[in-house]
């Protein structure tokens, strides 16, 4: 009776999980790098200018109107910055470089003054 209990309890664990996983993974809408914060989806995508970032919340493309922020890209001992700004349905920062195995942050501040830091690893 324990092992079937133990075997039940167990099921229900890798169903839980899985669902779960499942629902936390984002896919790239644009060929970029996606990460999550304070419940938002972010995309970093490297333009031939610089980069850009799209958010979306809950799978909904969301304006980024009002905020602003700046970007930092760490690669080995190399460290640019630029500040992110509003550009139609993205942030856009110009001047930088993502290359592969780059380190990305994104300190975006919300027009309700909320801070966010969101962290990218370039692929």
């Amino acid at each position: 009776m324990n092992k079937l209990l133990t075997g039940m309890v167990l099921g229900l664990l890798a169903v839980s999980f899985n669902a779960a996983y499942a629902h936390g993974e984002a896919k790239a809408k644009h060929g970029g790098v996606v990460a999550k914060a304070s419940d938002l989806g972010f995309e970093l995508v490297g333009t031939p200018t610089g980069a850009v970032i799209y958010i979306d919340d809950h799978g909904k493309p969301m304006a980024p109107a009002g905020m602003a922020g700046k970007l930092t890209v760490l690669k080995g001992s190399e460290k640019s910055e630029a500040e992110l700004a509003v550009a139609g349905d993205k942030l856009e920062a110009k001047g930088v470089k993502l290359a592969a195995g780059a380190k990305v942050v994104a300190a975006l501040t919300t027009p309700s003054r909320k801070v966010i830091t969101v962290r990218f690893t370039v692929k």
